[in-house]
């Protein structure tokens, strides 16, 4: 057995707690792009061949509704920028430009859908989830070590687990949401550092409750693909 599996089933059941200082040093650490090649700038809607390649999964917007299934890619170019392209069948859409220096953008935009999904659905304030994702990042978080497969080789990985509204005081107005779960699985062997970012809400016991899932997931280095 790989001796990362042994340390991992070893301290399997054995979460700890991470200060505020450092679930945001884990989540938000800069230099993750640091070993990406940079690319002249693409055309607009466009991407080269040295890109991080995440499939994107969202379900439970609608009950009944089938799972959207993306693919985005991001690509470090010369300029010192990164470029973030969200591919759904043939079309594709440029996430924004963001500047090198500020490490992976992709957990703002991860944050950011996941929030904009719970608004529209709970009918919630985004400006209030917004600052509940804030007030989390702001206190202890549950760190797991797991093992994750990148090529070939099994990663030391730590999974961050938020609960935006575990203490919140309006948690009862939440309704389905009050158990919203943010999972961020990172390391630094990974390329960009983030391994997956996840958001779900369990399904509950009557038939409006349906579960929530929005799910980024590293597919490797490559060109993205509808």
């Amino acid at each position: 057995m790989r001796p990362v599996l042994l340390l991992l089933l070893f301290t399997a059941g054995f979460a700890a707690q991470a200060t505020a200082a450092e679930t945001y040093d884990l989540l938000f650490r800069k230099g993750s792009l640091s070993t990406l090649s940079a690319s002249p700038p693409a055309p607009a809607g466009q991407e080269g061949k040295d890109t991080l390649v995440y499939d994107k999964m969202t379900s439970g917007l609608k009950k009944g509704d089938s799972p959207d299934t993306d693919s985005i890619g991001l690509q470090l170019t010369t300029d010192d920028n990164v470029t973030l392209i969200l591919h759904r069948g043939p079309q594709m859409r440029s996430l924004g430009n963001f500047p090198a220096s500020v490490g992976n953008p992709l957990i703002m935009y991860f944050l950011e859908s996941s929030l904009d999904d719970v608004a529209k659905q709970s009918g919630g304030s985004p400006f209030y989830i917004r600052n509940r994702i804030k007030d989390a990042l702001r206190r202890d978080a549950e760190v797991v070590p797991v093992a994750v497969r990148i090529g070939d080789r099994d990663v030391q990985a730590q999974q961050v687990t938020l609960r935006p509204f575990e203490k919140d005081k309006a948690r009862d107005k939440m309704g389905r949401f009050a158990d919203l779960a943010l999972a961020i699985t990172v390391s630094e062997d990974v390329p960009g550092g983030y391994y997956s970012l996840k958001a779900t809400v369990p399904e509950g016991k009557g038939d409006a409750d349906i579960g929530y899932v929005n799910t980024i997931t590293l597919k490797g280095l490559g060109e993205a693909t509808p």
